[in-house]
């Protein structure tokens, strides 16, 4: 099992780009401080990648 945990490095940078995969699944591609940068990012890869259908994300920790 993959552990679903963030590091603190990942809760530095909470903004997203998604790509998702088949079954439900998807795979965190960057992370970024910024949304706006997270959004140019997004949109760099649907121009380079159009059959992949990337999301920006707001990536929440997990309360324990």
């Amino acid at each position: 099992m993959i552990s679903t945990r963030q590091t603190y490095r990942d809760r530095l940078k909470p903004w997203c780009v998604i790509r998702h995969l088949p079954k439900m699944q998807r795979i965190t591609v960057a992370r970024f401080n910024r949304r706006s940068d997270a959004e140019a990012y997004q949109q760099a890869l649907n121009r380079l990648l159009p059959n992949f259908h990337h999301v920006v994300i707001f990536d929440t920790p997990l309360k324990e």
